[in-house]
Formats: structure tokens, C-alpha cells, sequence
């Protein structure tokens, strides 16, 4: 399915229902989604319903099985909590279903707002927002006598006076695994620098230019205050060393903000310093190296439709107003009626406030992303040129696009 126009239908804004009613459900759920603590409480929510089993594999793998677990007929999951990036993939693929009717028989009380519409389609229910931000440590940055920072310059400047101390020998962490997150890292760190993935209008590439290759030299400086392994960090790992003690500054999820101090085995020290900031810009320009993204939740196209039903009703008990408690609440910024944001949420506020770009949502941002994923790493561990890799982005791309209909 080529999908010209995605968009949200008016402001993400949080939806009104009555607490406490009772979930019953009269067919299967089955969730695949990623594995941070927002979407294990939603998940948890949906367990909730009784009458049917309601299953989920939330899983740091989700991106690479979710289409092929909706493509089956019937398919082995029934719902997948989806992003502005993953969803492009499930229309494109033609294995999840338009929630119009769902909406209308249960869905009243939700706010147009939170509707993902694809056309005059309603293709996901939005629940929560998210960002990547800074998150430092001020007792480090403290004795290293150094301001916290505000650009990716500074950053490497703070990283320079932490070392030269003797701190830390690798105070930077950064979610760089070769594959998707790699791949996110340059997308942040090119819009920062004001670059544009494709070329107006079109789906031609243009990463092959002065932002791409400024956005490589930074992430190559960057990675030198890195863990000699940070090719195989993704976010899990990261904020691992984060905790750990053995990183002093990142950039990070907004929704993992919550698990630095809470997580169980985290130091002391962390926990007593532990601060979030705002994104940091770069080059001297003033849009953040970041993305703003909502998360959601969608309901499979090659399932019964009473299990289509129930999937609704139970998704929609798991972003009910009264999941929201002191457990549940700091776990993200939450599109959901009696959010109170909490100072976990003051990273992801402030990349709104700046004017953080939103993460493409283009049908052909998949195949760049994969791209881009793919044909970074020996530019990182200094195997080619940032030209020659970004060279090698394009020819993939292009390659892809053509065998999927987007380029001639």
C-alpha cells in the first residue's frame, strides 16, 4: 500500500473514560511490542480482561518480528504497539486494520486527538509521547568542574575534562548498536544539522551530503568517549553502564527516564545524581538533534473480527484513566486523561518547547532507516569514509525503493 499522507487528526491530547469498569472479552489478544516499562504497564492492563487469554512477547526484537507475526492468516498477533516509524511498515504491508468502526462501537470517549488517521482511516490509538533527551550525571559534571552542556560541542568538551581527570576513561553512552538504533542516532544528529532525508517532494535520498557527513564526524567524535563495544549497545545496554556508574552523560529515551533510579541494583551514587536536560543542538544551529514520537497501539488485519473486538476493548482497558498510580505515572508522558506530568517527563516537555522535528513518517522512511542501519558501521570502526558510507546508504536505498515502486 504506498501511503501518500500520515497524519495525526489534530493535537495528541489525552481521552476521557470512566475508571474502573470491567474488561470482559469473548476472543484471543495477543501483543507484540517493545519491552520498556510504559508498554509493560499497558500490556499489563490488557491482561486484566478476563473471558479469553490475552498473551504478549514484548520483546527489544519487536521490529523484526511483528510484520511477519500479523502477515499470517490468521496471524499470530493480534495487536502491535507501534511508533510514528514501525507503523509505516505494518501499512505498507497491508496487515493491520482501519479502527473506524471499532472506534464508533467502542471508542467514543476517546478524543480525536489520539486517533492515528492514515486518510480518513483511524490506523492506531496513540497513548504517549516520547523523546531522546540528555541525561546526566551533576555529581560528575560537578567534580569535573564543568557546566552542563547544550550542544553536542560542549558535550565533547565535558566528556574531554571528565576523562583528563580521570573520572572516567568512557564517560559518553549513546544506544549506537549497529541496525536500528545506529541508524536513529544519524537521523538525530542530521535534522540537527539541518539536513533533509530526501530530496523535496520525492522519494530521491540526499544523506549524501554536507549534514550527513557532519552528523558521521560527530557521532565518530562522539564514540571515541564511548565503551569500545558500542556497536553492540542499544538501549538496554546503555542505560546498563548508565546505572552502573560507569557513564557519566547520554543522550536517552525520555521513557526510559523513570528506570535509572528505580531499576533494582542501581548505585546510589546514580541515584543521588542523576538530571535530565533538554536535547542538545549542534553545529550552531538551533533545532534539536532529536525526534518527537507518539507510541500506539493497532489492531491486526488477518484476524477474526471478534478478535479484532476484543483486542480493542482490551487495548483500550490498558490506556484506561485509572491505570494511572505512583508506579504507572513516571513512566512516560502519557496521552491519557489525569496525566499529571511528572519530572521524568521534563526532557520529552522540553524537545516539544524547542521545536523538535517529528520522526519522518514517509512510506519510504523504512528503507532508509534500514539503509542507514545497515551501511554505517565501517564508518564508525573506521573501515571507509563518511562519503563512501553514506554513498553505500544511498545505493541501498535506492535499491530498495526501486524493487518496492517508490524510485524508477
Amino acid at each position: 500500500m504506498f501511503l501518500k499522507r500520515i497524519a495525526l487528526a489534530g493535537s495528541l491530547a489525552a481521552f476521557a473514560a470512566s475508571a474502573g469498569y470491567a474488561c470482559e472479552i469473548d476472543g484471543r489478544v495477543n501483543i507484540v511490542g517493545n519491552e520498556f516499562a510504559a508498554i509493560q504497564a499497558v500490556a499489563a492492563g490488557a491482561k486484566e480482561c478476563t473471558g479469553a487469554s490475552v498473551e504478549s512477547n514484548l520483546t527489544s526484537e519487536h521490529q523484526t518480528i511483528n510484520v511477519a507475526g500479523l502477515s499470517g492468516n490468521p496471524s499470530e498477533y493480534t495487536s502491535a504497539i507501534i511508533a510514528n516509524s514501525s507503523i509505516v511498515a505494518l501499512m505498507n504491508e497491508d496487515v493491520i486494520r482501519p479502527l473506524n468502526d471499532l472506534v464508533e462501537q467502542h471508542g467514543q470517549d476517546l478524543q480525536p486527538g489520539q486517533l492515528i488517521k492514515i486518510g480518513d482511516n483511524i490506523m492506531a490509538i496513540a497513548f504517549m509521547a516520547n523523546a531522546q533527551h540528555l541525561m546526566y550525571r551533576k555529581d560528575v559534571l560537578e567534580q569535573a568542574g564543568v557546566e552542563v552542556p547544550t550542544t553536542y560541542e560542549e558535550l565533547l568538551e565535558v566528556a574531554s575534562a571528565i576523562r583528563e581527570q580521570g573520572i572516567m576513561q568512557n564517560p559518553v553512552g549513546g544506544a549506537y548498536a549497529s541496525g536500528w538504533n545506529l541508524a536513529q542516532e544519524f537521523n538525530n544528529m542530521f535534522l540537527g544539522y539541518g539536513g533533509q532525508h530526501f530530496k523535496p517532494g520525492t522519494a530521491e535520498p540526499n544523506v549524501n551530503s554536507e549534514a550527513g557527513v557532519n552528523a558521521l564526524n560527530m557521532m565518530k567524535a562522539l564514540s571515541e568517549y564511548m565503551n569500545p563495544d558500542f556497536l553492540t549497545h542499544d538501549s538496554n545496554a546503555t542505560n546498563a553502564e548508565y546505572r552502573a556508574g560507569n557513564v557519566a552523560i547520554m543522550n536517552m529515551w525520555g521513557s526510559r527516564a523513570s528506570q535509572q533510579t528505580t531499576t533494582e541494583g542501581v548505585l546510589q551514587e546514580v541515584i543521588d545524581g542523576h538530571a535530565i536536560g533538554a536535547p542538545l543542538t549542534v553545529g550552531g544551529g538551533d533545532t534539536p538533534a532529536s525526534t518527537l514520537w507518539w507510541d500506539g497501539w493497532t489492531v491486526g488485519k488477518n484476524i477474526s473480527d471478534e478478535e479484532a473486538e476484543a483486542t480493542f476493548i482490551a487495548m483500550k482497558h490498558g490506556i484506561r484513566p485509572d491505570m494511572l498510580n505512583d508506579e504507572t505515572t513516571p513512566l512516560a508522558v502519557w496521552l491519557i486523561e489525569g496525566y499529571e506530568p511528572a519530572a521524568d517527563a521534563e526532557g520529552v516537555f522540553a524537545a516539544a518547547k524547542m521545536g523538535t522535528p517529528a520522526y519522518p513518517m514517509l512510506p519510504y522512511m523504512g528503507l532508509m532507516h534500514s539503509a542507514l542501519g545497515n551501511e554505517l558501521a565501517d564508518f564508525m570502526q573506521g573501515k571507509e569514509s563518511a562519503d563512501q558510507a553514506l554513498a553505500d546508504v544511498e545505493a541501498a536505498y535506492r535499491a530498495a525503493a526501486i524493487e518496492q515502486g517508490y524510485l524508477q
